[in-house]
């Protein structure tokens, strides 16, 4: 079990690039006792969420997209976006190398116990996501039939 405050810190290092890259700004950082942490980040149109359950040892990295400002109902699949949803749109359009490059910028980590290994791979990812979001928008979009915005 993690600490709540151990949580937050590695979040906000392992994230960094959220406010750095994509002008993210830290929105919110809960601890619900010892049972539940979240880091909040957003921007104009989005909300990354990255959240663990303690006692289940289970981590969560979602992005909401804000409709007005406001979140979606969670169960809005086009709108609420897990993490392992983007990878399954994204990893298959990316080389080794960009792979690569993307695990350089976190080179200087060194998870310290598997839910730091946990949150350094999920940081890996969600950059890469981010990266090709306006094609995993696309993507979405189009799967849900959505008419553009």
């Amino acid at each position: 079990m993690i600490e709540g405050n151990q949580f937050i810190e590695t979040v906000k290092s392992y994230f960094a690039f959220l406010e750095s890259e994509f002008n993210f700004k830290v929105l919110e950082e809960k601890i619900i006792g010892n049972a539940f942490y979240d880091v909040q980040y957003r921007d104009e149109t989005r909300l990354v969420s990255v959240s663990y359950e303690n006692i289940e040892d289970y981590l969560l990295v979602t992005i909401f997209m804000l409709r007005n400002g406001e979140l979606p109902d969670y169960d809005d699949k086009t709108k609420t976006l897990h993490l392992n949803q983007l990878n399954a749109i994204v990893l298959p359009r990316v080389d080794k190398t960009e792979i690569s490059l993307n695990s350089d910028n976190f080179s200087m980590f060194q998870p310290r116990n598997e839910l730091e290994r946990k949150l350094l791979k999920s940081a890996k990812e969600l950059r890469l996501c981010l990266k090709h979001f306006s094609f995993i928008f696309e993507v979405s979009r189009n799967a849900s039939n959505l008419p553009a915005s």
